[in-house]
């Protein structure tokens, strides 16, 4: 039963944002950039609909809207961190 477990989380899509500091107050946003899934082997490929400037990516794990709502800890797609 734990290895369907681990598989499911394992096969789950990942999401790819890069943190983006605004130039003129330095506040922090992060932006989705793309999608991420995890293969067999346990190396990630990354498919991006844009290229970050800062050369920084952070990759988490997928979120539905509906579990969004109930998580304390998640992101939406553009946030400001310095709030």
């Amino acid at each position: 039963m734990e290895a369907q477990a681990e598989d499911s989380h394992v096969r789950s899509p990942l999401v790819v944002y890069t943190i983006v500091a605004r130039e003129r107050d330095g506040r922090k946003f992060w932006v989705r950039i793309g999608t991420a899934f995890r293969n067999r082997d346990g190396s990630v490929n990354a498919i991006l609909d844009a290229v970050p400037t800062n050369g920084t990516l952070h990759i988490r794990a997928f979120k539905s809207p509906s579990d969004a709502a109930r998580a304390s800890d998640a992101f939406p797609a553009a946030l400001d961190l310095n709030e």
